[in-house]
């Protein structure tokens, strides 16, 4: 087997390798597939056999050392942009109905006629009084 060839079965092999990152989504494949391409440029420079493994390796594992850790940590953040009940926590409302503890009341919240009950069981909050939402339980603001 000549140079030529083995650079392109390490190309096939990247292409192989790139087949289970499509289908499975984990991106080791695609690295592997990156290490691939790595060994074939050496291939392809003349480097033997054993060169060509080696580079194959330290390639793919240096990105999956990197990498990984990097993707796991973004893949923990919460979104920048809040949507749905987060979006509505930390909002200012009126109330539309006496509100206290027992969960009775009613506010108007970002257009909306909510239920609500106040945070603090002991606190009641009259009609026309501006509440901050701190939480939503179902369909129920909870309000302070």
């Amino acid at each position: 087997m000549n140079d030529i060839d083995a650079w392109v079965w390490w190309l096939v092999g990247a292409a192989a390798l790139g087949i289970p990152l499509v289908v499975t989504a984990m991106p080791e494949f695609g690295m592997l597939a990156v290490g691939a391409v790595a060994a074939a440029i050496v291939a392809g420079l003349g480097g033997g056999v054993v060169v060509q493994v080696l580079v194959f390796a330290a390639v793919s594992v240096a990105l999956i050392a990197v990498v990984r850790p990097i993707a796991n940590r973004h893949r923990g953040q919460r979104p920048q942009l809040a949507t749905g009940i987060d979006a509505l926590k930390g909002k200012q409302a009126v109330v539309l109905e006496r509100v206290d503890g027992s969960g009775g009341g009613r506010i108007k919240l970002a257009g909306e006629i909510w239920s609500a009950r106040s945070l603090d069981t002991d606190r009641t909050y009259e009609v026309g009084q501006e509440v901050d939402v701190v939480d939503i339980e179902g369909a129920t603001a909870i309000v302070m």
